[in-house]
């Protein structure tokens, strides 16, 4: 009972997490796209007020007319929307989900006891002190060098080695799927971080005194302004990385080879040059940067070296025809590898293969599972060899016999 209450915690808060996701995510590029696309008015009564940029828009049937002030408006007719809750949102129900699959079965799902072999309670607290530990890195980089000459260049340089090096960290203490989810849940945590200690703060503060109707210090004020943008563009290029690390960990081509941590890192890079590409096109078609293909075709470029890198080689199929597996044959790997999760008092996922009907059900699944995506046994708790995999693959291909 456990386990299907798990699997429907695991299924509805991934649902959750998901749509919350796509809302932050989605007012994120909207509101990057509003400033690479907003023009300063020549309207006298535009100016007049202090709007700084407008544009048109048609969607929906109607049209609509974004303004942004650079002070604030005399007077805010309607109410004020704060764009926050998308951010806790996303990740409040992703670290209840990591917790729900990853915590919880930390000895399953977190430990390769091939790389370490530590306790579930060990492995689960430096999973969440990476969390921790790379957003203290990563905010202590943007306030020592974010506002130095050439700041943002430096704190793109050093965030690159210190993904770079998370990457190689995670995946030598980790089970490889999880060592890619953790990696986007670090940076991914960095972001809401970034909403909530320094974006929303600091917006507070400027509507706080611009709407006071007293005389504030708009050079005092102008940080908060600059440190938020700063935060905000930060975020808007971590998006494509921490969602690439978020899907790939399904992929057990990218987890399970030798250099996945390169791998992840090269992907992860290629999503920020990509997102680059788009940050700047906006612009670019209004003159204000130059043209950003570049930025695009080096992002699809690390792609289609990574795709061709790891083809896999060709597999000889005629001998799986020529020398059939015996059902017994295939028994004796399934009692040792197999059955410690999926018997009659362990049935992990629903699924049982202690007897033949059960194998002959599940034959297609476990042929998948093990051979294909090598996804089982989960982080190879079980020590399958490679012989015994080659094994249960001429045994689907002969025929999958089954008595």
């Amino acid at each position: 009972m456990e386990a299907y209450l798990l699997e429907w915690a695991n299924l509805l808060l991934r649902w959750l997490h998901v749509i919350t996701a796509i809302a932050w995510i989605g007012s994120s590029f909207y509101f990057v796209f509003l400033d690479n696309n907003l023009q300063r008015p020549t309207s006298p009564d535009l100016l007049e007020k202090g709007v700084d940029g407008a544009m048109w828009a048609v969607h929906g049937g109607g049209f609509y007319n974004p303004q942004k002030y650079m002070v604030a408006p005399k007077k805010i007719h309607t109410r004020l929307h704060w764009f926050y809750w998308e951010s806790y949102s996303t990740w409040l129900s992703g670290f209840a989900l990591f917790t729900v699959l990853y915590l919880w079965n930390a000895g399953t799902f977190l430990i390769d006891k091939s790389l370490i072999d530590w306790s579930p309670v060990m492995a689960g607290a430096s999973a969440v002190g990476f969390l921790v530990a790379f957003w203290l890195v990563y905010d202590a980089i943007c306030r020592i060098f974010g506002f130095r000459k050439n700041g943002e260049l430096t704190v793109a340089g050093l965030m690159i080695v210190v993904v770079a090096f998370s990457c190689w960290l995670t995946n030598e203490l980790f089970a490889g799927r999880a060592a890619f989810l953790l990696v986007g849940a670090m940076i991914a945590t960095a972001m809401s971080a970034n909403v909530f200690f320094w974006i929303i703060p600091g917006q507070r503060k400027v509507v706080a005194a611009m709407t006071s109707g007293e005389k504030y210090d708009a050079a005092a004020l102008a940080i908060h302004g600059k440190r938020g943008k700063q935060r905000s563009v930060h975020n808007t290029y971590f998006t494509l990385p921490v969602i690439f690390a978020m899907l790939s960990n399904h992929y057990s081509f990218l987890y399970t080879h030798e250099q996945r941590w390169i791998l992840l890192f090269v992907m992860m890079l290629a999503g920020a040059l990509i997102r680059q590409f788009f940050v700047q096109r906006h612009a670019f078609h209004l003159g204000r940067a130059r043209n950003p293909w570049p930025f695009a075709a080096v992002g699809v470029v690390m792609i289609v070296l990574v795709i061709a890198l790891l083809r896999p080689a060709p597999r000889a199929t005629e001998a799986a025809a020529a020398d059939p597996v015996s059902y017994a044959e295939l028994r004796t790997v399934l009692d040792q590898r197999c059955a410690t999760c999926h018997n009659a008092q362990v049935q992990m996922k629903n699924i049982r293969l202690d007897s033949p009907e059960a194998v002959r059900q599940h034959a297609q699944g476990i042929y998948q599972q093990v051979v294909i995506t090598r996804q089982m046994p989960m982080n190879n708790t079980t020590g399958i060899t490679e012989d015994e995999r080659q094994l249960i693959e001429r045994w689907f291909k002969g025929g999958a016999l089954v008595p």
